[in-house]
């Protein structure tokens, strides 16, 4: 059943609802479509080509309906200022409902990008009042975000300052989350110095919540020195636990990766005390790994020395986290980072649990570190990063091309995966809760 239009140009009302948009089934909708749209439809697949003057007086009623929002929006990429300015002050009455629309607010969008700057400011006027609602619906937000891309910074603040107040519960909404995220990427500091404040006392808890590990990701990306430290500050009290959540384990991730080397190596210190506990944690071996592939050929040295010097009970590190089903992967990473002298050290260690341990049933977990010592080289290992596979603790899906994504950012994800089986290990180990 095509989706279809749910706007007419004599019901539709300026209001805002955190509910999706009705749906009516077919034969109602159909009765409502005047006749151009139905037209329009109905020719969407033959040869006729329509102008955007082709619509004028149904821009609105177009904007609702799944085939003429995506017309509109492709037409508005190259219309000239004249048949903007028509299109635009028929959707200007309507435009809250607009931005809450499924379809309607891509027509929005597309004139945050190609409006002329006094479009783009009585758009966000319009907005003005209504920027928590609309921060936290499904499509508002993605209204929110563009306009923040586009308009002037005395109006970016005007916008962001609703939010005050309303913070932790952005942060922790699935669509409010990736308008802070937003906020914090293009909006000046001194407009946003209230959701720094907001996180003050609160990091442990928002980099354990499936939508706060983002936020705290963006901060430690965009935000000032002092912001940061203060930040970091908390991150450093609760590393510990952090490193074993499964959503506090990528902002640990993320300062391995682009964090101060103080402050990555007060982590990889953390790592290389607890690391057999580590290497076997569904999450924490993500850290570990990011740890050997971003730290100095020092640290990556005190790393195989805990994992090759035998325990007071004469048990081998080695051999433990070789049979492991997250600790193999540890010793795979370290065998593609490990370069000459260091990586003969550990493989003279290796060579002789394989013998071992190919007696019992560890087959796929020794295969995958069998191949990387006789059949390739450091320089030529591969990432195991797989891309995401979970929606739990990842970013919204990539956009379809007539469509805008909900947030542009990333979220650190983990590394695993060279087969069928080791990719279902890292479904494993992103689930629970992705961005």
């Amino acid at each position: 059943m095509p989706v279809d239009s749910h706007f007419s140009n004599s019901t539709l009302a300026p209001l805002i609802s955190n509910q999706q948009p009705r749906r009516h089934d077919d034969s109602f909708t159909h009765s409502l479509r005047s006749v151009l749209l139905e037209e329009f439809r109905s020719n969407s697949k033959s040869n006729k080509r329509y102008e955007l003057k082709d619509i004028y007086t149904h821009v609105v009623e177009f904007s609702g309906d799944q085939h003429g929002s995506r017309f509109i929006q492709q037409k508005l990429e190259t219309a000239n200022s004249d048949e903007k300015e028509i299109v635009f002050n028929e959707i200007r009455t309507n435009c809250l409902q607009l931005m809450t629309d499924v379809f309607g607010n891509y027509v929005i969008q597309k004139f945050f990008e190609h409006g002329n700057q006094v479009q783009k400011s009585i758009l966000a006027k319009e907005m003005q009042g209504h920027v928590l609602t609309l921060s936290l619906q499904m499509y508002g937000c993605r209204v929110v975000q563009k306009a923040l891309e586009h308009i002037l910074v005395d109006q970016q603040a005007a916008l962001v300052k609703e939010l005050d107040g309303h913070v932790l519960k952005c942060v922790k909404d699935q669509n409010g989350n990736h308008v802070v995220q937003k906020a914090i990427e293009r909006v000046p500091a001194e407009h946003i110095q209230f959701i720094i404040k907001a996180f003050t006392g609160q990091v442990h808890n928002l980099a354990t919540h499936p939508y706060g590990c983002r936020v705290i990701q963006r901060m430690l990306e965009h935000c000032d020195e002092t912001a940061q430290a203060s930040l970091l500050a908390e991150l450093h009290v609760c590393t510990y636990t952090l490193v074993q959540d499964q959503y506090g384990n990528y902002v640990t991730q993320h300062v391995i990766e682009h964090g101060k080397p103080e402050d990555r190596a007060k982590i990889i210190q953390l790592v290389t005390t607890q690391l057999l506990h580590f290497s076997k944690h569904k999450f924490a071996s993500n850290v570990v790994e990011k740890s050997i592939a971003h730290g100095t050929d020092e640290q990556r040295r005190e790393i195989v020395k805990v994992i090759t010097t035998a325990r007071q009970d004469g048990s081998s590190p080695l051999q433990v986290l070789m049979r492991d089903q997250y600790g193999n992967y540890v010793i795979q990473k370290l065998l593609m980072q490990l370069k000459d002298k260091d990586r003969e050290i550990l493989v003279d260690q290796i060579k002789p649990q394989l013998q071992q341990l190919k007696k019992y049933h560890y087959g796929k977990q020794i295969n995958a570190i069998e191949k990387l010592i006789y059949n390739s080289s450091p320089s030529q290992s591969q990432s195991t990063t797989p891309p995401p596979t979970t929606k739990s603790n990842t970013p919204p899906p990539t956009k379809p091309a007539n469509q805008a994504a909900k947030s542009s950012t990333t979220a650190v994800t983990p590394s695993k995966a060279h087969s069928k089986e080791n990719a279902a290990k890292t479904v494993g180990k992103q689930d629970g809760s992705s961005v």
